[in-house]
């Protein structure tokens, strides 16, 4: 009895490569990715500087003297 050849595994484009799935599971759809993303939390793109003005302002409330 001759052995089977092996099945080729599958694979899916990842941002560090192309990545090989173990036998059984599905690569994830860019439908999948997209409603994940939008399910998330949003982030700012760039951080955010501290709000230093009016009652936030922390240099004037540690001010020593008025003059």
């Amino acid at each position: 009895m001759k052995p089977l050849p092996p099945l080729p595994l599958a694979s899916e484009p990842t941002p560090e490569g192309e990545q090989t799935l173990i036998p059984g599971v599905r690569p994830i759809s860019l439908r999948e990715r997209i409603e994940a993303r939008m399910a998330a939390p949003l982030h700012p793109r760039v951080p955010q500087k501290p709000l230093n003005v009016g009652l936030f302002d922390e240099d004037a409330r540690n001010q020593l003297s008025l003059f």
